[in-house]
């Protein structure tokens, strides 16, 4: 590991609200109890941030609910404006923001620069979509009337947000419920509630009116979400997370018959052909499985390469991940920071060690450096046979498991061997082919020789246990909407 660090981690810190963000300020719990945020290369304490307790998330659904017929009544296109204001204020900071995504995620810089672009998108394009909101009127089919359709916003929100991508899944939520007319809460993952914190306060700046947004981060993530959801003023909740947590969700919601978006669990196949153009596929392969440092519910997580051209992949992808830099994500010319948390490291390294006993060959990594840190290396398992257990469930780690096949019937049949179903990469140069996979992918989303597909002006979801709903794109605002409808004689 690389230990050159280029920053003063206190100077990104100062000026980020530590509070608990309700009517437009940060404020402290009201039991006045704190929890740390650790940086995960060194295992120390960043800062502590205010822990909202049930009375906290009530006093923010009252500060929502209060203001909540004003917002909606607000014209679209301010809505809009203060969207994109938002979005220039935030890449005016970019460099500060990445820095501080990388101080309490870990991964590496280059990862969180990429993480501002991305998710200040979202903010843009959601600006946009706010005066796009559209309806129809017809004329009844008996001639009795007129059919008038409108769309309304749904009402109070709940996004609850993981700790990987801490402004994009935080903006991909926000961006379309405020657009659409709709006051929300947030509740942020307990590792990462920083960015979350000073994305509110630069909405605040934007000129967002106090109550339409709070975040209240927690360590009693249960607790706080189900004191929110059991209440009748939530209308709508969105979550992205574990397909276990979001079954719990889900099952909470329909007590109340509350709207909810689910992003859920991945286990994303990449495939390659024996007509792919081999180096493209290495270099498509190590963006879909090292970005963020594989902590990502998109990252390849099986590698099915045909028999022709296994071999001559797994040297080239093992040399390219031979090259990546390990170290502090703030430190100068790191490219793999360390997991997010001790838990994510140990459960990387249980798959990786299992993974071997049960035959897999080690071709790069697997084992754990010393030292603090979360830190676990670039690791590439092959000889892997394509039902075996490390291909059942998501990896989120710097590891590429590689399964030779045979057929092109084979790497479908394998590719759709699981539950989940959220995005699935191919490489292939017969366009017939190409055309002819992406209709059998059991995904939500396919990369057709790309190994990046994430886009704000694309829908962003999966189908069977990876979620229900999309996210980005014009449907991304339709979850935040209801629809009206309204006979005229």
């Amino acid at each position: 590991m690389d230990g050159t660090t280029v920053l003063d981690p206190q100077a990104v810190l100062d000026g980020v609200p530590t509070g608990l963000w309700i009517g437009g300020r940060s404020v402290p719990a009201r039991s006045g109890r704190t929890f740390p945020v650790y940086d995960p290369a060194t295992e120390q304490e960043l800062t502590s941030v205010a822990d909202a307790g049930t009375d906290d998330a009530l006093a923010a659904l009252d500060a929502a609910t209060a203001v909540a017929g004003e917002w909606a009544d607000t014209a679209p296109r301010e809505r809009g404006e203060i969207l994109r204001r938002t979005f220039e204020l935030l890449t005016d900071r970019a460099d500060d923001l990445a820095m501080l995504m990388t101080l309490e995620l870990g991964r590496a810089l280059p990862d969180s620069v990429a993480e501002t672009k991305y998710g200040t998108e979202f903010l843009r394009w959601f600006a946009e979509e706010a005066v796009r909101i559209g309806g129809r009127t017809t004329t009844a089919p008996a001639g009795n009337g007129r059919i008038l359709v409108s769309r309304a916003p749904v009402g109070p929100s709940l996004a609850i947000t993981p700790w990987n991508f801490p402004l994009a899944m935080g903006t991909r939520k926000i961006g379309p419920a405020l657009a659409a007319g709709n006051v929300m809460l947030v509740k942020p993952a307990r590792e990462t509630p920083l960015t979350m914190l000073a994305l509110a306060e630069t909405f605040a700046e934007a000129g967002l009116p106090p109550g339409v947004l709070s975040v209240l981060p927690t360590s009693d993530s249960r607790g706080v979400a189900t004191a929110i959801i059991t209440d009748d003023r939530i209308r709508k909740i969105s979550f992205t997370g574990s397909t276990p947590v979001g079954r719990g969700l889900l099952a909470q919601a329909s007590e109340r018959v509350q709207r909810t978006s689910m992003e859920l669990g991945g286990n994303a196949p990449f495939v390659v052909f024996d007509d792919a153009d081999v180096d493209a596929a290495v270099a498509g392969a190590f963006l879909a499985k090292m970005r963020n440092g594989g902590e990502a519910c998109t990252a390849a997580n099986r590698f099915l390469v045909q028999d022709g051209v296994v071999e001559e992949f797994t040297a080239k992808l093992t040399e390219r991940m031979s090259a990546v830099r390990m170290g502090p994500g703030y430190a100068e010319g790191v490219t793999l920071g360390p997991l997010v948390n001790a838990d994510q490291r140990d459960k990387v390294a249980q798959i990786v060690d299992d993974a071997v006993a049960a035959g897999a060959r080690l071709r790069l990594g697997g084992q754990r450096p010393d030292g603090p840190g979360f830190f676990y290396p670039a690791t590439v398992l092959d000889q892997v046979a394509a039902d075996a257990e490390v291909t059942r469930g998501e990896i989120f780690g710097p590891v590429a498991v590689i399964s030779p096949f045979a057929t092109e019937d084979d790497a479908i049949a394998a590719a759709n061997s699981t539950e989940f179903g959220l995005a699935a990469y191919f490489y292939s140069r017969d366009i017939d082919r190409c055309l002819r996979v992406a209709d059998r992918l059991d995904s939500g989303m396919v990369g057709v020789n790309r190994g990046v597909i994430s886009d704000a002006a694309a829908p962003f979801g999966g189908v069977k246990q990876s979620g229900i709903g999309r996210e980005g794109g014009s449907e991304g605002i339709e979850e935040y909407l209801s629809v009206k409808y309204i006979a005229l004689t």
